[in-house]
């Protein structure tokens, strides 16, 4: 009996081994999509860390030029300011009893009446 039985088992494939054959090739395939999946997933974040990386240094470059800049405009206006101070006690222009002014320059009058000054131009 066990050998008849051995002899018709030998042939015969069951539906679950069909099934199982076709769920293994479907495993293979979906793992293959995920790991492809991951490997361009692993790229996008590469790049978009090198791309942050890049934008991060061109910030850093041009703040440091930036407060160059900064440093630069704070010296030129200590530097007018000073000149300004050290030239208001000899103006003759800012006395109102200037008989050459009938009121009070106003700031923009009171550059016309400076233009005596020999201001060097303020070197970087």
């Amino acid at each position: 009996m066990a050998q008849g039985s051995d002899g018709n088992d030998a042939g015969y494939r069951s539906p679950v081994s069909r099934q199982s054959s076709s769920d293994d090739a479907k495993k293979v395939m979906r793992r293959e999509k995920n790991r492809i999946a991951a490997q361009k997933s692993r790229m996008r974040q590469t790049q978009k860390a090198d791309s942050l990386h890049l934008e991060s240094e061109n910030l850093e470059k041009e703040n440091v030029a930036l407060r160059k800049e900064v440093k630069q405009l704070t010296e030129e206006a200590k530097y007018l300011s000073s000149l300004l101070s050290s030239h208001e006690p000899l103006c003759v222009g800012l006395t109102p009893t200037s008989p050459e002014l009938p009121y009070p320059p106003s700031n923009q009058q009171h550059t016309t009446y400076h233009q005596h000054i020999a201001v060097p131009h303020y070197q970087h």
